[in-house]
């Protein structure tokens, strides 16, 4: 005798949205909770997109022009013509430069020597110097790079006017993907993929530790919901939270700090369900793993915020971290999901190009998954 499969499975469908109605309902009783998932994601984007940059501008300049002719202020109207340089202090000697860089007054000095216009006249090269504080190492490198280029383009200009119809060789480049080189446009999208594995951990990490404090775990063991039926009975409204959360942040990235959306919506919102599978299943394996809701909070903090933060190349480059640090952050999903938004946003490419991160994320998403069902038990 042949039986029917189909009133099982509507009955365990029955069951799974018995159990995202109660989360749901949870949820709605707990406006701190509600607040958390939509405030907490804006909020952090729009500090750490407005507090972390890279670009370096209004770059104050002090000026020992020992020299005073008219190539010399030439060469200082050069600087400031070029628009990342201003000209704060004119220091009377060479002495008196330490106790600018010291007092945070001037990022750059330059020195113009004596003899610098007599040895542009001759064969002899022009010799100009120019000190930077080197306390912030990326500061400097870039302020170094802004002060050769405009030194150089000074140089080729004089030989021209010298008599020479065309300097010996021309550099022409150009910037691809993000052309005028804004720290912001690589910053934000990569800021979404950090804030959202925080943001999705943390979530769920509250959920079966929840039913334990509350005391509602002897009722939750009492049906005859499955250990597959609890978990994503209580991940999808999360689910759901979270796919709004990256909606609102890619918007808050598109409109307030003006990043470029090249690429398909569609793409970056399906490959982005397979990430918040992974964080919000690995959150409810904190949960069921700790039982606690303190404890919870603080180890998907630990394990999602710092190596987000430092391993996942949204911060620092992964090609110059030592090599087992880069070995360690093939284990970070946010690493892909960076790739991934960066990909979408700037370089408008499709899943031909993404096709790896996306089954990185699909494996993330199964193990996500499997060690949240595996860790949660009804026993008591």
């Amino acid at each position: 005798m042949l039986r029917s499969t189909s009133a099982p499975r509507r009955l365990a469908g029955t069951r799974l949205l018995a159990m995202a109605r109660k989360e749901m309902l949870q949820l709605r009783r707990d406006p701190r909770s509600l607040a958390f998932a939509f405030l907490v994601p804006v909020l952090l984007l729009v500090l750490f997109g407005y507090a972390i940059t890279w670009d370096v501008d209004h770059i104050a300049t002090a000026v020992l022009d020992e020299d005073g002719s008219a190539m010399s202020r030439a060469l200082v109207e050069a600087f400031t013509a070029s628009g990342y340089f201003s000209v704060v202090e004119r220091p009377p000697t060479s002495a008196a430069i330490g106790p600018l860089l010291d007092r945070n007054e001037v990022q750059l000095a330059l020195v113009i020597p004596p003899s610098f216009s007599a040895d542009l006249g001759t064969a002899r090269p022009a010799r100009v110097q120019a000190i930077v504080d080197g306390s912030d190492a990326n500061t400097a490198t870039i302020v170094l790079a802004y002060a050769q280029a405009v030194v150089q383009h000074f140089s080729t200009r004089v030989q021209m006017e010298g008599g020479r119809r065309r300097p010996p060789l021309v550099a022409l480049s150009r910037v691809w993907y993000n052309e005028e080189l804004r720290s912001r446009n690589m910053i934000v999208p990569a800021l979404v993929a950090v804030i959202m594995a925080i943001i999705a951990a943390m979530l769920t990490s509250l959920t079966i530790a929840r039913e334990w404090e509350r005391g509602t775990m002897e009722q939750l063991a009492a049906t005859p919901v499955t250990r597959a039926e609890v978990v994503l009975g209580k991940l999808l409204p999360y689910l759901a939270i979270g796919f709004v959360d990256v909606l609102l942040t890619c918007g808050i990235g598109v409109l307030l700090y003006q990043v470029p959306f090249r690429g398909s919506l569609w793409l970056l919102m399906g490959l982005a369900v397979l990430f918040l599978l992974g964080a919000l299943g690995f959150g409810i394996f904190i949960s069921a793993v700790t039982r606690t809701q303190i404890l919870a909070t603080q180890l998907s903090l630990i394990t999602t915020f710092l190596p987000s933060f430092i391993l996942s190349g949204f911060m620092f480059s992964i090609g110059v971290m030592p090599r087992p640090l880069q070995i360690l952050s093939l284990l970070v999903p946010a690493r892909y999901f960076s790739v991934v938004t960066r990909g979408v946003f700037l370089k408008g490419v499709g899943v031909e190009v993404l096709w790896v991160q996306a089954l990185l994320m699909m494996g993330f998403a199964v193990l996500g998954l499997g060690l949240a069902m595996r860790a949660f038990r009804k026993e008591l």
